[in-house]
Formats: C-alpha cells, structure tokens, sequence
C-alpha cells in the first residue's frame, strides 16, 4: 500500500470544512454562472531557455516578469473556469498526436497542479483541451505533448465533491496556473453578426486588459439597411476579401467580389496544366484565383497576431464551420493543406452566394473610377483578353482593395492615379529541400519511427530557425554586409513539395505546399534574408516600386539560370557552402517541372550570398546535419510578403490618397499569412459597413483588434 503525502488525508476521511450551502443536500456551493471554454487565451508553448531564447522571447519574458508584480487574488475560487497551462505528457503515456481528448496520463498531470491524489478519481467531463502541442527539444528528458486544460469548477464539484479542498487552495500562477470568472465571447464570425442582429440592446461587448470579455448594454449595434442597398466591389478572393465580403453580406450590403483568377475546380485544372504540360496561366495558377496564394501552398494557420485574440478564434471558427476539422482550434500549429482548403472554399462561395453576393471569376481589375478624388466604380475586363477588348465600367459606393502581394499590375494601376506606395522590408533566399526521414532524425532521434507519413503518433518533424545578427529586436538592419541583417526559415512545409509561383513566363520563383496528411518523402522551407531600400538602391532600384522591381531582377536572373521552360536552378547546400558546382551529384528533388545545376552565387550579390552562407553555418549547429550532400537549395524565393504598403487611416481602413478606396490584407502590407489576412479583411469589412451607416456601433469590440503583420518578425 503506498503512502499518500503527509499533507494530505485520504479522501474518505477528510472533514470538509465548508460554509453555508444554499444548495440541498450538497456540501458546497455550486456556481450558476454562465461559462464557456470555446475561446481561447495567449498561447502557452514551451519557449527555449536562457541564451538560446529569440530576443522577442526575451522581451516577452520581461514583460511576464513585471505582470508578475499585479497579480491579484482570485475573489470566488469557485466560479468560472480554472486554465491550467504547460502540462506535459510523456509520450508513452499519450495516445498520439490526432488525440485531442483527456486521457489518463493528462488526468495524472492536472492531479498533480491541483494537488489532488487519486488521478483516476477526477472526471474527464469536468476537463476540456484547449491546446495540445508536441514538445522534442534536445533539452527535455524524453518528448512530450503539452496541454493546455480548462477545468469547469462547477462540473467537477458536481461530478467529484471532494475536490473543494483542492480548488479552495488553488492560487494562480503566471503562465501556469490562471482564473477565468467572466464569460468569453464565442462563435464563428456569422453567428457573431447574426446574434447582433437578434439582441441588437445587449450584444455589445468590450474586452478587458486581461482579454476578457465584459458584456454591457449599448444602443443598436446592427442598423437595417435602407432600401437602396449600398455597393461595395470587393477585388481579390483571398483570405482578406473573403472574409471582407463575409462582413459585409451579412450586414446587407449589395458586394460584388471580383476575382481575375478561376474558381477551385477550374484553377485545380489550369495548375494541373502547369505541372504536367508546362503551360501557364497568367490570370489562374499557383498565384491567382479563388483563395489566393494560400490556397494552393501548405494551409498554415499559425500567426504572429495573437492566436487566441477573439479575432483570431472568430476566423478559426468560421473555417470550422465551412469545412475545416475542429482539431484547428486546439493544435498548437494547426494546419489545412490543400485538400481540404478546397471543398471548404466551396462551401464559403456557396454561403456567400445564398447571402446574394455576386462573384465574378476571370474578371480583372484594369483601373478605378475615379471622380473628384474619390472612387466610384471599377473598369474590368475578361482576364484573358490581354488587350481589354470588351472592358466594362461597374459603378459602387466603395471598393475594398483585397489583392495579393502578386499583383503588380494593380500596384502599377494605383502609381496612375499618383497615390502614395510606401516601399516596405521584406525578404528574399532560396527554399532549401531535405529528405523529410533526415528531418525526422535531427528533431525526433530515435523517436523518428514514430512518424509514419503523418499518420503515426507524432507530427511529422519540422523546425523554425532564425540567426539573429544585428541587436536584441530583430529588426533589418540599413548595413549591407552578411553580419548585418536576419535570416531565417520561412513556411516550412514537412511533408510536402517545391512549387512555381511565377505569374510571367519568363521570371521564375519557388514557394512550398503540402496536403493535409504531410506525407510525401520532402521536407522544405525557404531560406530568406531580410532586404530593405538601401538593398534595392544598390541595384538602381528606386521610386515607390523599387521592391518589386527588386524582385523581378532576381526571378529573371533564376529563369536565364534554369534554361528556360520553367526549370529551377539548384544546387547542393554542401557546394554552396564551399561556392563549388558539382553537376553530376544533384539528389532528386520534389520540384515536378525539373532541376538543372547551377551555382546560385551568381544568383545574388555576395552580401546577400554571405549572409545565406553564415546563416546556414548557424542553423547547422542548432539543427546538426541540416548542413548536408543530401540538401537541395532551390532559386529563388522572392514573394515572402508584399513589397509595398498602402497607406490607411488607422480607424477606417480608407485609403489616404483616395476616398472610397480600402486596400487590406497582405497585398496591401498589411497582412502575412492566411488567418492574418482574414483578420484584416474581416475588420475591414466592420470598417467599411460603419462608414457606410450600416453599423452604428463596433459589434468587433468583441473580437478585440489583432496587431498588424504588415512587417514580418520572427
């Protein structure tokens, strides 16, 4: 019989010690507040330690440090819901990755925060996941899966009545250990806007510092619309304008979403044209057409804008509810691929259909309308009439601007109308592909044989490396040699393929994709280097697209580099490490158009080449073996974000150079990433209907404003 500790009485014996309970026949109080655990907080991930923390990690840490001097005491341990944060699960006693629920071994780790001594005895049904994530850092004794748990106060006294000594006791702990009393907003984006609408007096919500959710009264928050309805054009069918036309919809407004490229089916056609009969759409393709860039790439939904903001979950919940699996709102890097972005697409555009929105595929964007300063319409013609034939005008009240980072001809259109382009930072490398068993090795050791193609009981191993050379922030650097900018990995697709992204024949760029299962043999990610206006004067790069004109020197130099016919120039990570050309030792490559070798030192100048080398000698120390024969460079990943920005007013989202134009999501500068760019789209959609009286109040006070990620920091 084993002992239980000294500070505890086995359960059977405990006097309970209690006040009044105005609750028959029960010997404690049992809340009757509302609650829910559909939201989520900060993310709680385990973060390296000591030197090898990021510098942002730092700055967070410090942050931490001073909140830790405010925490107050809890004043009603028995409401609400308890977070319990960091707990982590041996991996032999977790039954694998696609397990979302509360397992015994996850039992054993919330018995031991909440000190209570018989695991077994707690009810599962008082638990929910909120997050689960998989930890294999070298550091750690054995890998783990780490949780993060809610804990209902009133479930578990109901289901376990002698846990009130424990919960009695509990106190908070900074990052470990938090007490939720106030009920969060919950719901996908359209239940959100429909709930307005029912209980226009009480909807209205603001959130506290501590992102909590304070319900109030308010004056209506939804206005009818007036007969005539207003009419938005919404150009581009990404994240940003679907998201934007969602809104929009919703709050009667009469939108036309306007697209150049092909709806899903279509555009999964012509992209099976690229591969297979090297015949590239200009107007649909890896690029362009419902979705965006996004839709045919890795299906990322990891972000830099708080993940568990109200605006963030409202974006989660929405794809959850036109198709995406719900284990996206607890996988701490959840993930869609594109085979399942795409019936989910379908279903938002039917959804958007029923709400009376017209969409128009093939339909380009030539020029605004514009009169007296302000625009009032767009001239659009048939995209594959190059020569703008049978080109329209279309009148509308407004026009939200949601274009990707790749159309420079808009970018063009707008230096017509001499609005103001700001040039912006953003980054360019190589996409490096390893054997995806190799990154298995170096992150999992041993573990590896656990991985299965993706359906074994841990993800398929990827990573996230960033040299820090210039200071404690990060940030680009106005030097132009190798120790005086960042490099970093970006979009790691584990399990997946190299792609073309060009959108002109004769310029040639990569990107990575991979589907949902991560299962093929690859494993890729670019290798990228920050680049600022000093880097584009350098080249005689100037003027408000310098950036992009930057970018297109080097996808051409790739093209000629290739031979042509849309072949990639590739070389060995080994042999550009030692800047040497072995044509004869090329490893096979994931890339379907064809490889030819070439030495990609000719590729950029020497800082940027520099700078490439001494990063990858870094990532090589922290990730041994990723320096290797077996490792293909490929050129040239230019399009990491948008090259430019547009201006916007802070509040309402118009364009400083023209009225009645709203430039959003990551084409803008405002965004990077799929779930960034909806969030943008999304309050540019409140913006836009507030400007136009169809929302009197902000109903998206409930959803609490993400931070832009118009500049990406790692």
């Amino acid at each position: 019989m084993s002992l239980l500790p000294s500070n505890l009485v086995p359960l059977r014996l405990q006097t309970l010690h209690h006040p009044p309970n105005p609750n028959r026949g029960l010997p404690y109080p049992i809340p009757r507040l509302p609650y829910s655990r559909s939201q989520t907080p900060r993310i709680l991930c385990a973060k390296r330690t000591g030197k090898q923390r990021y510098p942002s990690e730092k700055k967070k840490l410090k942050q931490k440090q001073k909140q830790t001097l405010t925490l107050t005491p809890v004043d009603n341990k028995f409401e609400g819901v308890w977070r319990l944060s960091k707990l982590g699960v041996p991996i032999h006693s977790d039954p694998g990755k696609d397990f979302l629920g509360v397992s015994p071994g996850l039992l054993q780790e919330i018995a031991k925060v909440i000190e209570f001594p018989v695991a077994s005895m707690l009810p599962q049904d008082a638990f929910s996941v909120v997050r689960k994530s998989f930890d294999a850092r070298k550091m750690l004794k054995e890998p783990k899966f780490v949780y993060t748990v809610d804990m209902d106060v009133s479930k578990l006294l109901s289901l376990e009545p002698r846990t009130w000594d424990f919960i009695s006791r509990l106190e908070p702990k900074l990052g470990l250990i938090e007490h939720m009393p106030n009920e969060r907003a919950s719901g996908d984006l359209i239940s959100i806007i429909h709930d307005s609408k029912k209980n226009p007096k009480d909807i209205v919500t603001t959130e506290n510092e501590n992102g909590h959710n304070n319900y109030s009264g308010s004056e209506q928050s939804y206005k009818c619309p007036t007969i005539k309805k207003t009419k938005i054009a919404v150009v581009g069918s990404g994240p940003s304008g679907l998201f934007a036309s969602l809104v929009l919809a919703e709050l009667g407004a009469d939108v036309t979403l306007i697209e150049r490229g092909q709806a899903v089916e279509q555009r999964g056609r012509d992209i099976g044209a690229l591969v297979v009969r090297r015949i590239l759409q200009l107007e649909s393709n890896f690029c362009f057409g419902e979705g965006g860039a996004g839709t045919w790439s890795d299906g990322k939904l990891v972000t830099r804008i708080g993940r568990n903001s109200g605006s963030v979950q409202a974006v989660m919940k929405t794809l959850v509810h036109f198709g995406a699996p719900k284990n996206i709102l607890i996988d701490g890097k959840p993930h869609l691929g594109t085979d399942r972005l795409i019936p989910l697409l379908r279903n938002f555009r039917q959804h958007l259909q029923g709400l009376g929105v017209t969409i128009k595929f093939g339909t380009r964007v030539d020029d605004l309308l514009v009169e007296d300063g302000h625009v009032v319409g767009v001239r659009v013609s048939d995209s594959r009439d190059k020569l703008q034939f049978n080109s329209q005008k279309l009148g509308y009240d407004g026009v939200v601007l949601a274009v990707g980072h790749s159309a420079r001809d808009i970018y063009q259109m707008l230096l017509s109308h001499n609005m103001v382009l700001v040039p912006k930072d953003f980054a360019v490398g190589l996409r490096i592909e390893h054997p995806q068993e190799l990154i298995n090795r170096i992150q999992y050791s041993a573990l590896a044989t656990e991985v299965y193609k993706g359906r074994g009981k841990v993800p398929v191993a990827d990573y996230k490396v960033v040299n820090y050379v210039n200071g404690e922030d990060g940030g680009p650097s106005s030097n132009s040699g190798a120790t005086g900018r960042n490099c970093y990995s970006f979009c790691m697709c584990p399990g997946g393929q190299v792609v073309l992204t060009s959108t002109n024949p004769s310029e040639l760029c990569v990107n990575g994709m991979s589907f949902s299962r991560r299962a093929s043999k690859w494993a890729n990610a670019a290798l990228v280097a920050t680049v600022s206006t000093k880097d584009f004067e350098t080249l005689g790069c100037r003027g408000p697209l310098a950036g992009v004109e930057f970018q297109m020197e080097f996808e051409r130099k790739a093209a000629i580099m290739g031979g042509g016919n849309f072949v990639v120039p590739v070389q060995t990570v080994t042999d550009f490490m030692e800047n040497r050309l072995s044509v004869t030792s090329v490893p096979p490559s994931s890339y379907r158009l064809g490889v030819k070798a070439a030495n990609l030192h000719e590729l950029f100048p020497i800082h940027l080449t520099e700078a490439l080398q001494h990063s990858i000698s870094t990532f090589d120390k922290e990730l041994p073996g990723f320096i290797t024969s077996e490792a293909l460079l490929h050129g040239v990943e230019t399009r990491t974000s948008s090259p430019i920005q547009i201006p916007r007013n802070t509040d309402t989202y118009e364009s400083t150079s023209l009225k009645g134009l709203y430039p959003v999501g990551e084409g803008a500068g405002y965004a990077g990433g799929i779930v960034s760019a909806a969030v943008d789209g999304m309050f540019a959609g409140f913006a836009v209907a507030r400007n136009f009286n169809l929302l009197d109040s902000c109903i998206e006070s409930s959803l609490g404003k993400a931070q832009s990620a118009g500049v990406v920091k790692y």
